[in-house]
């Protein structure tokens, strides 16, 4: 069974050798074992970049709409309304990335936090999953989540690096967790206990392509053909085999943004 990778950047990728052809890097990653990826937007711009490059539609590749945390101080905040015609289009299956980065963000704090609240709204007002990015800010992560996320669509934790703690909080509102290959890396011993707590029917995986490579590809820029790596390490510490996994994370993916229902 082919698995999906959950969060990558597509719009961040070097497509040369597919000769940027989404539907020629799609026939290559099921080669290697991937046969759906969620390309998510950094800005309105990426959102755009993301919609272009799809043209008509590619076959497994879905797409979401969010401005990320990490924003030079004078951006302004993303429009709400803005936010909600881009996330009309076909394949845009949910809201974000957005969140709170406390550990690069300090300077712009605040417009995290607002633009994390329109976000939510956003999420809301569409009936889509809300893909959250969160670092150091735990507590104030889960008092956005608490406080103004439906927990009926909710959402994911993507790349997930905090306590199991959070993890547990955010379960409660509803949420999904993600692992990326940082669960392969040596010094990531906390995180593989806290992927082992984490019930299988609120699991996935991703990439982060083109950042994260995971053991072996260390130093590489990362790409969803290497997702299989991060399965194989979640499986292990699951106790399941990688088929179970890719076939559990899978209908998961499917549950969270609503594909083929």
């Amino acid at each position: 069974m082919l698995l999906t990778d959950s969060h990558c950047h597509l719009d961040h990728l070097d497509l040369s050798r597919f000769n940027n052809s989404l539907a020629a890097l799609m026939r290559h990653c099921r080669e290697q074992g991937v046969g759906r990826l969620l390309s998510v937007a950094t800005d309105l711009k990426s959102a755009q970049c993301l919609d272009d490059l799809l043209g008509g539609g590619v076959d497994g590749v879905y797409t979401s709409v969010g401005v990320h945390p990490l924003q030079p101080v004078a951006v302004p905040l993303p429009s709400h309304d803005d936010l909600v015609e881009v996330a009309q289009r076909d394949h845009v299956v949910a809201i974000g990335e957005t969140g709170l980065d406390c550990h690069y963000g300090e300077d712009n704090r605040e417009w995290q936090r607002q633009s994390f609240v329109i976000h939510a709204q956003v999420a809301s007002t569409c009936g889509k999953p809300l893909i959250v990015h969160t670092r150091e800010a735990q507590n104030e992560t889960l008092a956005v989540l608490r406080d103004y996320v439906d927990p009926e669509f909710a959402g994911v934790l993507h790349c997930f690096t905090e306590s199991w703690e959070m993890a547990r909080a955010a379960l409660d509102f509803n949420f999904y967790i993600s692992i990326s290959g940082i669960a392969t890396f040596r010094n990531a011993g906390s995180l593989r206990e806290t992927v082992k707590k984490i019930p299988l029917d609120r699991l996935l995986i991703e990439t982060d392509a083109p950042w994260l490579a995971p053991v072996p590809y260390r130093g590489k820029k990362n790409h969803p053909e290497f997702l299989p790596a991060v399965a194989q390490c979640v499986a292990e510490l699951k106790n399941i085999s990688v088929e179970q996994l890719a076939e559990t994370t899978n209908a998961n993916f499917d549950r969270l943004f609503k594909i083929g229902g």
